[in-house]
């Protein structure tokens, strides 16, 4: 534990943990990969409109890694990214429920821990300026084609007006 937030504070970045929370590992597994590698405002948006019912926890726990980053590490926030999420087991309530002719049933009432870490995407502004040039490029192509295309038909209208007029 030690060694990861050391090794955290090096390549800036936050975590977050909820112990014990009331779902099994498997079923919280699932929204904790949906989230992994996605940005944290992209997350916690997926994560509002989940349908399943830990995805609650699982946005708490994203939120307060985003306070600690914002709060303790003085990362940028719009650039934050869920770097990691895992889960673990912790403990299973075992209960039983009782049947017919004397007999019992066990229920197991599984726990599972979350951690998640955020970390500070790098070069985010080269890539997106990139992009836009990449976007505009294309789309300058494109008009240029359209222009052609529009000078073209032009043409072809007014060739076609004259050979009807002569």
């Amino acid at each position: 534990m030690v060694m990861l937030k050391e090794k955290l504070r090096n390549e800036s970045g936050a975590l977050a943990k909820a112990k014990a929370v009331r779902s099994s590992a498997r079923k919280l597994n699932l929204v904790a990969a949906s989230i992994r590698g996605k940005a944290a405002a992209t997350a916690l948006t997926q994560l509002t409109f989940e349908k399943r019912r830990i995805a609650q926890e699982v946005k708490k726990v994203l939120q307060a890694a985003v306070a600690n980053a914002e709060n303790n590490h003085n990362l940028d926030v719009d650039k934050l990214y869920v770097a990691e999420a895992w889960v673990g087991r912790a403990f299973v309530m075992k209960r039983f429920h009782t049947r017919g002719r004397g007999k019992s049933a066990g229920i197991e009432k599984p726990f599972s821990n979350l951690t998640i870490i955020v970390k500070e995407r790098e070069g985010e502004a080269k890539m997106s300026s990139r992009r836009a040039r990449s976007f505009s490029k294309k789309e300058s192509t494109a008009t240029e084609s359209t222009k052609g295309a529009t000078k073209k038909r032009a043409a072809a209208k007014a060739d076609s007006t004259m050979k009807a007029g002569a």
